[in-house]
Order: structure tokens, then C-alpha cells, then sequence
């Protein structure tokens, strides 16, 4: 057991839309290391696409942003209130991510202050790029 929260004791995401399983590392307002398993009974693999079931570029994004919304949660400066996507910037999406994939997920913050911030999160699978982007937050009362 790593002594880390559970992803759902920092950010109000739940079951189907909670994309983060664990945290393997946290430096609060910094940084944060992630595992998102991908199952292969996921609602979303019926129709993305039927006979080769992939993830989509933009989930494996929104996985990166609730990362960061774990780190920056964590902060007891952001406590209780929420991060909301301002942007994504220069995203890639560089492999297929299948069922049976467990997706690392690393993001650091790059510039954050008390209304908003940016981060940059790479995704990887057996060490080789899946996606990165950067990502804009603003920060607002929930």
C-alpha cells in the first residue's frame, strides 16, 4: 500500500467517468504519477470501434486532467474547490490503447495560482507514448 489517497478522495469524479484507478505519486500543486487499467468492459469499447476496441485520444486527455486535478486538490490552498479544463494545447496521441493496457499517467504543473493554472501529462504504455498534451484549468467554487 503506498500511503497515497485514492483518486476519489481528492476529486468528485465517480464511476463510469473516474479514469484514474491510483496514485503512485503525489507532490501536492506539483505533481502526480498515475495508473488508469483499462479493463476491456468499458461502455465506450462496444462502440470505439466494434471489432478492435480502442481508447479514445480524448479520454486518455481527460485521464491526464484528472490526474492533475489530484494534484492540485491535494494542495490544501485549491481543498474543496474544483478544476475546470480552460484549454488543451498541443495534444498527440502516439499509440493505440487497447483493453489489457494499464495507461501510466504523469503530469506536472507548470504554472498554477489561485484562479487557474497549466499542467503537462504524458500517457504511457510499456514505456512508449500514447499521448501528451498540455492542459489549462481555471479554478472555481463547486
Amino acid at each position: 500500500m503506498s500511503g497515497l489517497p485514492a483518486p476519489a478522495e481528492l476529486i468528485p469524479h465517480r464511476s463510469p467517468f473516474l479514469l484514474v484507478d491510483e496514485l503512485s505519486e503525489l507532490v501536492a500543486g506539483e505533481r502526480a504519477v498515475g495508473i488508469w487499467r483499462i479493463r476491456g468492459d468499458e461502455d465506450f469499447l462496444a462502440g470505439h470501434f466494434p471489432g478492435r476496441p480502442t481508447v479514445p485520444g480524448v479520454l486518455q486527455v481527460e485521464a491526464l486532467a484528472q490526474l492533475g486535478a489530484c494534484a492540485v486538490l491535494a494542495d490544501e490552498r485549491f481543498a474543496g474547490r474544483l478544476p475546470l479544463f480552460g484549454g488543451i494545447e498541443r495534444a498527440r496521441f502516439r499509440r493505440q490503447v487497447l483493453p489489457g493496457d494499464e495507461l501510466r499517467l504523469e503530469i506536472s504543473m507548470t504554472r498554477i495560482s489561485a484562479r487557474g493554472g497549466k499542467g503537462s501529462g504524458v500517457a504511457t504504455v510499456d514505456g512508449q507514448v500514447a499521448a501528451e498534451a498540455d492542459l489549462l484549468f481555471v479554478i472555481v467554487d463547486p
